[in-house]
Order: structure tokens, then sequence, then C-alpha cells
């Protein structure tokens, strides 16, 4: 057997310079850009890779070819370019695996399926690149033409810029109000008066007299109801809902928490493939389940006694073969984790896979729940009060001290306090927010919500603040500029709907894309009859010192510089300090470059913290940490031969 790798995309579709001559420059007659045969072309620096794999390929010994990448749709795409780009006409068969075990490898291995099984899930995931490739860069073209700035727009990232701005639209059109509530106190325990319209009690005059007129008499408990809630422990993650709950615990983009996965999926081999969308686990899995428990046995003390339980799942729901497409739900693999060699970052997110696994086992949270009325007239007060029957996958969990033994017909003494409020305004989309309403609408998969994302921040069409989210000035008139029906989620909703139907053999790819040629033609036709201004908002009113044109202020990823707007001056200056890879040692945090009479420094804008910046002799002494770190592992990589973490687990499983 021989193994070879991708490192990814090694190929994708040609650019319109590589099609057409007259394509070559950007110009507003040649468009739209609808080219009869779209192929492919390697990406750059991959060309090793490929000579490579193509040397392979031509072997006389090579009889087959075996897909080995990620089981999905781009997966598919990734392998059957580079088949075609060699032009392997021998025999293809698929693996597909949803971890990288040697068990795993080596089941799926004995369940090789004819790579012709999988013909419509290629079919639409080229229908998918030749769409995009049509839209987004004919819709590119016609903006940055017309509007004589980089604008760039598609059918997924668009509509996704909006989601932040019509929430950013709600913040700018909040108004606060002031409104008064009314608190009736009954021992320990509150509760404010029911009203249809929170905010009907305007003045305190209003509140008094409200207060007065229901304070004449008793009020009257008129109802009492308890109830038992079950709830059951939460199903293990998808990748975006990892990604979103790793953004709100510990800040993490969605990028970042996706490397990390992968990184435990494809170095560590200890959780199961990440770019998943179902929660949900097949009802052959379920022999697998004390194997995987086992893995986990020092993670929590319960874990034991699951195992001596017979490691039966209580949520017998999660096993539903008709919510398992591609992917299952994130799970740890039967590979024991070794903590020493996990970053602090890899082991949050690992630890976070294995307690939602854990709760499968766990039994359901039981709560006593009661629900008391209290009138006073035609007023209403209901009080609530939470007794914990059973801990469950919540663990030890403090049981509410009930202060008020309730009986229908007692009598509560009037007793009312008056609170002024102001309404609080929306909060910007988070990460985490924003993931949750990309899945909603269907705007790209848990594989590329995270890279949408990051391309809009790349693009300074969004930027990241402290709050959260918010769309740049650029990203406003992009919005205003660009097609009403790229805006919305819509276009995107169906494109994916007909993408399943190619998927799943129901719909003809060549269809599909004749109708996005269509919409394309449309889409270009609005923009040319547009009239709409644009106005460049990075055009500062600075001066460049050389030529006296404006200076545009740019993000670059050492911070903000200013660069001239005349295309024949090179003049460009930092605005902000540069930040460089030194850390603070207080916070660990880099710190910037601060350029002083005596030299240059260094300075944490955290703590304040400053440090000497040494010249290149004193540097030549010195060296640090990092750099120790990286030579040991060049010396380390130098005895190893260059292979990827899947080729090395191929091998390791077809050995055994």
């Amino acid at each position: 057997m021989i193994v070879t790798w991708a490192l990814g995309h090694l190929l994708g579709l040609k650019m319109p310079e590589d099609l057409n001559k007259e394509w070559q420059s950007w110009q507003m007659d040649t468009l739209p850009m609808i080219p009869k045969k779209l192929g492919i072309k390697p990406l750059p620096k991959t060309g090793h890779q490929l000579k490579a794999i193509k040397q392979l390929a031509q072997r006389k010994d090579v009889s087959e070819a075996v897909i080995a990448t990620d089981a999905g749709r781009e997966g598919e795409l990734v392998a059957r370019w580079i088949l075609e780009y060699v032009h392997f006409n021998k025999p293809v068969k698929r693996l597909w695996i949803s971890s990288q075990t040697d068990k795993a490898i080596k089941t799926g291995f004995k369940q090789l399926r004819p790579a012709k099984e999988y013909d419509a899930l290629y079919e639409s995931a080229l229908a998918r690149a030749k769409a995009d490739w049509l839209v987004g860069l004919n819709v590119t073209r016609a903006l940055t033409v017309k509007y004589a700035d980089n604008l760039s727009a598609g059918r997924v990232q668009t509509p996704t810029l909006a989601l932040v701005r019509d929430q950013e639209k709600k913040i700018e059109q909040f108004r606060p109000q002031t409104y008064f509530t009314i608190t009736l106190q009954a021992g320990k325990e509150q509760a404010k008066m029911l009203q249809k319209n929170q905010f009907a009690l305007k003045t305190q005059e209003e509140a008094q007299k409200l207060v007065q007129l229901i304070s004449t008499s008793k009020g009257t408990v008129t109802e009492v109801q308890e109830k038992l809630k079950t709830e059951s422990a939460p199903l293990p993650y998808d990748l975006t809902e990892i990604q979103r709950e790793a953004n709100q615990r510990y800040g993490y983009s969605a990028k970042k928490t996706l490397n990390l996965v992968q990184s435990l999926y494809e170095t560590h081999k200890i959780v199961t493939y990440p770019r998943t969308d179902s929660k949900y686990l097949t009802n052959d899995m379920k022999s697998t389940m004390k194997e995987r428990l086992q893995a986990v046995s020092d993670f929590a003390p319960e874990v034991k006694q699951y195992l001596k339980n017979g490691a039966i799942v209580q949520q017998t729901k999660v096993f539903q073969d008709s919510k398992v497409t591609d992917h299952h739900a994130l799970l740890p693999t039967e590979n024991r984790a070794r903590y020493e060699k996990l970053s602090n970052e890899e082991q949050k997110i690992y630890q976070m896979i294995v307690s939602r696994f854990l709760g499968l086992f766990a039994q359901p949270h039981k709560v006593s729940q009661t629900k008391v009325t209290v009138e006073f007239g035609k007023e209403r007060f209901i009080f609530r009060q939470n007794r914990v029957v059973q801990a469950g996958w919540k663990g030890e969990t403090e049981t509410e001290t009930e202060t008020v033994k309730w009986e229908k017909g007692m009598r509560i003494n009037p007793d009312f306090a008056i609170k002024k409020e102001l309404s609080a305004p929306p909060k910007p989309l988070s990460e985490a927010s924003l993931l949750g309403q990309m899945e909603k609408y269907s705007l790209g998969t848990p594989a590329t919500r995270a890279e949408i994302i990051e391309k809009l921040i790349k693009s300074e069409l969004m930027e990241r603040i402290p709050q959260g989210l918010q769309v740049s000035p650029k990203g406003k008139q992009l919005l205003v500029l660009v097609n009403p029906s790229l805006v919305t989620p819509d276009l995107t909703e169906s494109w994916e709907k007909d993408l399943e139907a190619i998927a799943a053999g129901k719909k003809q790819a060549g269809t599909f894309l004749n109708g996005i040629e269509k919409e394309t033609k449309r889409l270009v036709n609005e923009i040319k009859s547009s009239k709409q201004e644009y106005q460049d908002f990075s055009i500062t009113q600075k001066k460049c010192p050389e030529c006296g044109a404006n200076l545009r202020e740019k993000n670059t990823r050492d911070g903000k510089i200013y660069v001239c707007t005349n295309s024949d001056c090179n003049y460009r200056r930092r605005k902000d300090p540069k930040v460089s890879n030194h850390r603070c040692p207080q916070c660990h945090r880099k710190m910037e470059i601060i350029e002083g009479k005596n030299g240059a420094y260094f300075r944490c804008k955290y703590d304040g913290t400053t440090e000497k910046m040494l010249d290149k002799k004193e540097q030549k002494k010195k060296m640090t940490k990092h750099e120790e770190r990286r030579l040991l592992k060049k010396y380390a990589q130098a005895e190893e031969p260059e292979e990827s973490p899947l080729a090395a687990a191929l091998k390791a499983a077809m050995k055994k």
C-alpha cells in the first residue's frame, strides 16, 4: 500500500484571467463572465505535492486508488480534482470514516465502497464551487469597477454581514424608556406585578396611586400549582454549537475552535470528525459506547459508576439514524487522552466534548416547581419555588430554601415596593450568536462558517470589538450598493436545498447551473444600472507629505496604517504602534514596539510594562524560550520523515 496526502485543497477552479484574455483586466463591458467550461489549476505552493501524487499514480504496480479525504462534500471535491488532474483512470474506492483511530481505519478498509456511489456528492460539491465562482467573481468585479474600490460580495458572506448590520440598526434605533415596577414581598420571596405592557407605569405618581389602590386589603393566594420538571442532559456537540459555546466560555473565535478540534481529531486522535452538522448517533454505534467511556474513565468520578452499571446510555433519543447524514455528533474516541501532550486550549475543548458525552449516561435533572398566584383585586403576582428532586447530570446543586409554605386561600399582607427601571438596549452580535443565526438561515456549513467570518474581517467589512462584532463603514456602504437579493439569506437557502437534492440524486447539476448563469446576468445588470453613490470612509483628511494626496486608513496584521491614495505614490506610515511577537512578562500578551528618543522599546498597552529592545549583538547572545522550543522541534522533525497524521495512522492501522 502506498499512502500520500493532499494537505487540503491542492487545486481550484481557474480564475477569469486563465480562461479569457479579455478578462485579464477588470472592465465593466466584459461582464458578466460566463465561461463555457471551468477548468482546474494548482493552487500556489502545491506543485511539489501534486507532482509526488502524479508520480505515484503513474506507477505500474498501482492497481487502484482509495479516497481517504474527509467524508463529506468538500473532502470529495479535494480528492476528485486531484484524480482528474493526474489523469487517474484505474478503479477508485472510497474510505468513509468519522474518526482516525486504528480501529476505525481498519473497519473502514473492510467496508470500502466504489467511488461511483459518491458521484452525486461530487456533482453537488462541483456545482457549489462553480456557482460561487459565477456569482462571487462577477458581482465582486462589477461592484469594484463601478465604485472604484475593492468591494467583495457573495451569496453567503453578504447576508452574513447583513445579519450583523440588522442587529446594529436595532441598537441605533433603540430609545431607552424609564418605567416603574411594583414588587410584592412575602417572607424572603419577591414577585413582580404582572403587566401586559411592562412600560405601562411611566411615572412614580402612577405607580404610587396603584399601590395605594391595592393596599386597602390583604391579597389572596388564588392558585398553587406544583409540577415535576425533568431535564435531560444536552446532546453531544455538532461543530457550530461547540464553536458558539467556546466563544461564550473562553472568547475563542469560530476559526480557533475549529483548529483546536481538528488538532484533537487529526493529531491526537481522541475525538471524532469535527465538521459535523449532527448532534445524533447511529444505532450501530451503541456497541462502541463502553469502549469510549473506558477511554475517559479518569475524567470524572462518576464514570466508574457508569461502567459498573454496564455503560447504559440513558438518553436513548441520541440514537436516530435519520438525523445523521454524513457524520455523527462529536464524541471522544476509544483512545485515551495524554493530557501532557495537549495544550491548555486543547484540554478545554476536549473537556467540553467529554462532558457532553458523559451526559448521555447520566440520570436526568429533576426539579419540583411550584407556581403561586397572589391576587390583590385585579392585579396578580406570581411567586415561583424550585426544589431539586434529583441532581442527575447537573451534579450537586443547592436546594432552594422554601421560606413560605403556600396554601390556596392564604391571606397576604400588602408589602409593596416601587422600583424605577430603564430598558436595556440590544447587544451587538457576538461570534456565538452570529454562528447561531448563520445556522438558522442555512448560511454556510459547519465547515465553512468560521472561514466566512474571518473573510469578512480580512476584507475590512466587519470588525471585532470588545462587545462583539460590528460592521465597518465600508461594510455598511457595501450593503447599500449590493443587489438586494444578495443581502437576504433566501438565495443561499434555496441553493443549499438544490445542492442537497443534487447530492441525493434528485436534481441535475446542469439544471441548477443554468439557473445560476441567468441569476448572474441579472445581478450584474442590476449593478450596472444602479444609481447608488459610493463614499469611501477609509479616506481620511490627512495629507500625504510627499505628493499632497489624501491618505487612506488600512488594517494590517500589525495594526492600522496610512497609505497614499495616489497610485503613483508609495508613501505609507504606521498609525498604530507595531505589534511584536515579544510577550509581556506580566500578562503574556504581545507587546507594541515604540520608537522613542533613545531608540525603540517594547511596551504593553494592557498594563504599561516596558522592556528594552535588544540590539542584534545582544539578541544573538540570548535565546528565548520560544526559540529553544522551535529549535528542539526542528531537530525532532529532522529525524522523522514528513507525512500527514492521517498517513501515519493509515500505515499503523494496516500493519496491525
